[in-house]
């Protein structure tokens, strides 16, 4: 898309929102970039290039637009439809993998050398990894100069910098501005807390996506009240806890952390429960086509299909709700959250009734198969998949070859079609699964005379029209808050 400079300009003119975070508009008579849906009068063609990536801009010399503020645009949503090399690499810089591993973890854990994904990565995005996480840790200091009391050093190591210098001179870089000058121009009272609001692409349907959260509750780890949805988190340095309250035209978020470098990572897997990033526009607009499916995307345009915070977490409740109701599995799986989870204590989890952290994978793993309350079938599977979690052998982050997962999924004990390509959509946020073999879905298609192989035709997003099926069967029938 960056590279056609008369498709972008024209978005540019028309100011539309749908390309925010697609590309960036850098201007060179102000050395600044924006969005393209900024409010600025509109610069004249030839004084414009046009950026896959705010770390390009950056790279390039210009500075984020302070009235627009592309760094705060959703996530280009072609990252949750790719499967390729770069398409994992940036699920992966986006989870923080970089700060935490550097750009040799993430070519190793992609299979590459550090010179060719350099390559790839920079022929795309026209900024290599390291850029890209620099670009990253620049927001999320932004983020916490801007809502918390935190001594600038300590937001420099907390957002990933290596040293304070290198933390002034990255905020000057993007922002134009010292991190004292950002701070002095912050509104309200610094708290412990990190509040920051979440963009949508319009439009949104909050109250299924809030109806099939509420569903989907295990007490003790989350929770949905009214609008807002909170839950306790396991993030890379610590456990945490989150509030986010929805709205027709935005997610406010609340986060509280055991360590702010975890900032980011809480933020993005947030995004892609909530399918934030997701690009409603071109997703109704192939299912609208079909005229099994326009119903039903009339009545819901912008109906998101949610993900997780934890792969694990979505392993373990789909192989307890292998032949049981969400009620029943919630039910049983949530006697074993006092037994084996963590115990949180932060104030949002106070605030909203939550105990424990899901229990980390050798929680499970060292349970015998009669000490989960449950068929001893069904147990020796969620230890066998613990364990392999544990080992490292089996990794569910979304940046992972997902059809190499599933093929392993299916290799385990207990484990079927149904149980992997749910782990997949929820866990990986796939969004071209359609659960064939679930009971509901099945009789659905019956119902419309649909044939799996009929269903081709909604590629790539039947994760999107099997989300409409269920809401057309009454699966998904709205709940108390």
């Amino acid at each position: 898309m960056h590279s056609d400079h008369d498709r972008c300009y024209r978005a540019v003119q028309s100011r539309d929102a749908r390309f925010d975070g697609v590309f960036y508009t850098a201007v060179r008579t102000t050395g600044i970039y924006c969005r393209p849906s900024c409010s600025a009068v509109t610069p004249k063609p030839q004084n414009v290039s046009f950026h896959a990536s705010a770390a390009s801009a950056e790279d390039a010399g210009f500075r984020a637009c302070r009235r627009c503020r592309p760094d705060t645009t959703p996530g280009s949503p072609q990252w949750n439809v790719r499967a390729d090399a770069v398409g994992r690499a940036m699920r992966l810089i986006d989870d923080g993998v970089v700060e935490r591993e550097g750009v040799d973890g993430l070519a190793s854990r992609l299979g590459y050398s550090q010179r060719h994904l350099q390559r790839m990565i920079t022929s795309e995005l026209g900024a290599g990894p390291l850029a890209l996480a620099r670009s990253r840790r620049a927001q999320v200091a932004r983020i916490l100069i801007e809502t918390t009391d935190l001594t600038m050093t300590d937001i420099a190591f907390s957002a990933g910098f290596s040293s304070v210098r290198q933390f002034n001179d990255s905020i000057r870089q993007s922002y134009a501005l010292t991190p004292t000058q950002m701070r002095g121009r912050r509104r309200g009272a610094p708290t412990g807390r990190v509040a920051v609001r979440l963009p949508v692409r319009q439009p949104f349907a909050v109250d299924p996506l809030l109806d099939f959260l509420a569903a989907h509750v295990l007490p003790g780890v989350e929770t949905v009240r009214d609008r807002t949805y909170a839950r306790s988190l396991r993030l890379p340095h610590g456990l945490g806890a989150m509030a986010l309250t929805l709205h027709d035209d935005r997610v406010d978020a609340v986060l509280e952390l055991a360590d702010f470098r975890d900032v980011s990572v809480a933020i993005n897997r947030a995004r892609r429960m909530l399918d934030l990033d997701a690009d409603p526009v071109a997703i109704d607009t192939v299912l609208a086509a079909d005229p099994v499916l326009a119903p039903s995307v009339a009545a819901t345009p912008g109906l998101r299909v949610p993900s997780h915070v934890d792969g694990f977490e979505v392993a373990v409740r789909t192989i307890v709700g292998q032949q049981v109701s969400v009620a029943g599995a919630n039910t049983v799986l949530g006697r074993q959250i006092p037994l084996r989870g963590t115990p949180i204590d932060f104030g949002i989890a106070t605030e909203f009734g939550l105990t424990h952290a899901f229990p980390e994978p050798d929680a499970f793993a060292q349970a015998g198969p009669g000490d989960l309350g449950m068929p001893r079938g069904r147990a020796a599977s969620i230890i066998s998949l613990a364990g392999a979690v544990a080992d490292g052998s089996l990794d569910l982050h979304p940046g992972v070859d997902r059809d190499a997962t599933r093929a392993q999924l299916l290799a385990m004990r207990g484990i079927g079609p149904w149980t992997a390509d749910y782990v997949l959509m929820r866990a990986l946020a796939h969004p071209d699964i359609l659960l064939t073999t679930d009971l509901v879905l099945r009789r659905e298609m019956e119902k419309q005379n649909i044939t799996p192989d009929q269903a081709e035709r909604w590629s790539p997003w039947r994760s999107y029209a099997g989300m409409h099926l269920w809401r057309a069967s009454g699966a998904l029938e709205r709940n108390p808050r």
